[in-house]
């Protein structure tokens, strides 16, 4: 038998050399990012233009020429309007800011009881932080805590009334703390509904359906300042007499059920994406229609629909805003009514107050939005080898 030669033949794996240089590093990022063809370079070139020309002034109006303390307008306003500032003066007053920083978070809560507020929101990052980490062991619990214990609990700590403590009118809740609870409760609740009412309307019974239809299509009809005020104008006309509600729970239930008929969209967008396959094979396993729903066909639903999940999130929580149509003062409101605060009225005030108020927004917006594509991420699993 003929004896093959092997001697060519490599006996060890050959050791795993790097990348050429041309497609890692920063070099390569630049050229495939932002020169890697005429148009590209062209947009980088303008873009490059713009952010020379704006960033400086704002760099310079908000950090440079700012006045950062004060006690009222006169730090923030020109010699000829009645202040110290050179004529001319543009900058950011965050003088006005710091003043009425209380404020902006908390409205006319009492300063002496404002301990209470503060509890809830580290309450509130306590809980959620492990429930957004993936790696903390018992999310069940994380939640119940989370969705329903400290509801309970920051309604009686930030109202009142009980356990000693003083009570509170909702109407003395202003700033970042009604924009919270309005948004949180809104998530909370507009979730698990507009879900109900997405596989009310895929229904086979007829009844239950055209109820879903009927509220989904109407609430998505009017705006949410209607609605807003209907819930607290008209609503109480419709009540027996000496039956009332508080004007800010009305509000929290009129957010609530006008996030549930969008997100119910939304969610029905998913479930209409998922193959009809799937749900065949949950019947041929014999489980319920529940089962079918919990366990198979909701949880690829909902990971399909994460971004628009998000958006209608992220569109509620800048709606709140709306709030103030019907005298309730969220962050944005409380920045507006302290603009006609006589003592600090000048021209850079208003500028100022809208911007933090602005970046505030952002920074939640933006804190959503990033998550977002963190869990979408995670979650893309169907097509990794």
């Amino acid at each position: 038998m003929q004896e093959h030669d092997t001697s060519w033949v490599r006996t060890e794996m050959a050791l795993a050399e790097p990348a050429p240089a041309g497609v890692r590093g920063p070099l390569a990022w630049v050229r495939q990012n932002l020169v890697g063809s005429v148009g590209d370079t062209i947009l980088t070139i303008l873009g490059i233009i713009i952010v020379a020309w704006v960033l400086p002034q704002v760099i310079n109006w908000a950090f440079i020429n700012a006045q950062w303390t004060g006690p009222d307008r006169s730090v923030c306003a020109t010699v000829a309007q009645g202040g110290i500032q050179p004529d001319g003066w543009s900058g950011a007053c965050w003088a006005f800011v710091n003043a009425k920083f209380g404020q902006f978070m908390f409205g006319t809560y009492p300063v002496e009881e404002r301990w209470r507020p503060i509890l809830v929101a580290v309450l509130l990052v306590a809980l959620l932080v492990p429930m957004l980490i993936p790696r903390v062991p018992r999310k069940g619990l994380n939640a119940i805590l989370l969705f329903l214990v400290l509801p309970v609990v920051s309604f009686f700590l930030l109202s009142g009334g009980a356990f000693g403590l003083t009570q509170v009118e909702t109407s003395r809740w202003g700033g970042l703390l009604v924009t919270l609870s309005l948004s949180f409760v809104g998530i909370v609740v507009s979730l698990p509904l507009g879900t109900v009412l997405a596989l009310g309307r895929r229904s086979k019974m007829p009844i239950v359906k055209m109820l879903c239809v009927i509220f989904i299509e109407f609430v998505r009809g009017i705006p949410l300042i209607t609605v807003l005020f209907f819930a607290s104008v008209m609503l109480p006309l419709f009540l027996p007499a000496g039956v009332t509600f508080d004007k800010f729970l009305r509000a929290l239930i009129g957010v609530s059920l006008f996030a549930a008929a969008y997100m119910a969209e939304v969610i029905r967008g998913g479930l209409q994406a998922i193959p009809k396959g799937q749900y065949e094979g949950a019947d041929s396993l014999g489980l319920g229609y529940w089962q079918k729903m919990g366990l198979i066909v909701l949880p690829q639903a909902l990971k399909l629909v994460i971004p628009a999940i998000v958006n209608t999130f992220i569109g509620m929580f800048k709606d709140t805003s709306l709030v103030l149509i019907i005298s309730i003062f969220d962050l944005l409101g409380v920045v507006k009514q302290n603009l006609s605060d006589a003592n600090w009225a000048t021209p850079q005030t208003a500028k100022s107050g809208l911007v933090f108020a602005a970046f505030v927004f952002w920074l939640f917006c933006f804190g959503m939005s990033r998550y977002s594509m963190y869990t979408e991420r995670r979650l893309d699993t169907g097509y990794k080898r």
